[in-house]
């Protein structure tokens, strides 16, 4: 036997005070009974059975309250054993971290919120294994393909800027390095995310996502940040702005062009964040999952046990029904 909710056993030490209330009370009711009227009277008055009926009272009630607590646990036994196949997409959001990211054209600025739309999509992922990488002058995977989205949550709170000391914007190595974490050589299933506000700096994105389509990865691209650019803020932490050696502010500039023919080299989408309003929502319900063909992730043989609490309510029933007899016959009057 097997319990699916053992953590309701505590409740059993309810009957302990709950059985002593009951004798205590049937004792006591006897006791000033007897108290009022006097053992003679109280013989002739009380038919002699009626302390023993009590007594079965007492004994169905707690006997009903046992069973509808043991129904509460779960209680299963026999099983049958079934065949689960999950089936999804394997989804890699790949991440710039760059300093640019902190530029507070977005509140509380864009890195954060980024972070923030990714838990978002974590949230409504339904069966899709999911994996992280982090870039800015090169790349690296922070997490791998998991179906553990608790896990790949606690992977994307510790990304910062601090993570990569390479800076710049790579966006062809983050490509690259998106398409070995997806660990297969299967030329379908395949969705890649990537999340940046700057120029590509190594001139290798075209060229990584012609090769990330040929091998069946859908890439969907979302810049965040403006044509114009933003200024960024000054890394030494004393406020202002950061500047070049001729004293001028320093912007971050999206380059939307580049970004579009990465999208359409692979036949994903691209989407455009100016207030940091990261539709990843649109993006997984209505791109990735009606347009990116599924696979098998996961198959497994369970054990499936049955539950039995209904046999113990009914049990209980029983008690209850028998304990409302006893309350409606009376006695048979003594001639």
């Amino acid at each position: 036997m097997r319990f699916g909710d053992p953590g309701y056993f505590y409740l059993f030490w309810c009957l302990v005070p709950l059985i002593f209330f009951m004798v205590w009370g049937v004792r006591k009711k006897h006791q000033l009974t007897l108290k009022f009227c006097g053992n003679p009277l109280l013989s002739r008055l009380v038919h002699p059975g009626l302390e023993k009926r009590h007594l079965r009272k007492t004994i169905f009630i707690v006997l009903a309250i046992l069973f509808l607590l043991l129904s509460l646990t779960r209680p299963r036994w026999g099983y049958q054993w079934e065949d689960l196949h999950q089936r999804g997409v394997d989804v890699i959001v790949a991440l710039d971290v760059s300093n640019s990211m902190l530029a507070e054209d977005i509140k509380p600025n864009r890195l954060e919120r980024a972070k923030r739309k990714i838990s978002d999509l974590l949230d409504m992922m339904e069966g899709d294994r999911v994996g992280l990488v982090a870039f800015a002058g090169t790349s690296f995977v922070q997490c791998p393909l998991t179906l553990d989205y608790g896990a790949a949550r606690i992977f994307l709170s510790a990304i910062d800027t601090q993570l990569i000391p390479v800076q710049g914007t790579a966006i062809g190595n983050a490509i690259e390095t998106s398409v070995k974490a997806f660990r297969t050589q299967e030329k379908k299933s395949k969705a890649l995310i990537l999340i940046t506000d700057g120029e590509d700096q190594t001139g290798k994105a075209l060229s990584a996502a012609k090769s990330a389509g040929s091998q069946g990865v859908k890439i969907y691209t979302i810049g965040i940040g403006g044509e114009m650019g933003a200024p960024l803020p000054n890394p030494s932490g004393n406020g202002g702005f950061r500047k070049n050696q001729q004293g001028e502010v320093i912007l971050s500039k999206l380059d939307e062009t580049t970004l579009q023919q990465i999208a359409l080299e692979t036949g994903g989408s691209y989407v455009r964040s100016v207030t940091g309003d990261i539709d990843l929502k649109t993006i997984y319900k209505d791109q990735i999952k009606k347009h990116v063909e599924k696979k098998e992730l996961k198959s497994e043989r369970r054990k499936i046990w049955q539950e039995r609490f209904q046999w113990f309510i009914f049990i209980a029933l029983i008690f209850l029904v028998a304990e409302t007899c006893l309350s409606e016959k009376r006695p048979s009057e003594k001639s």
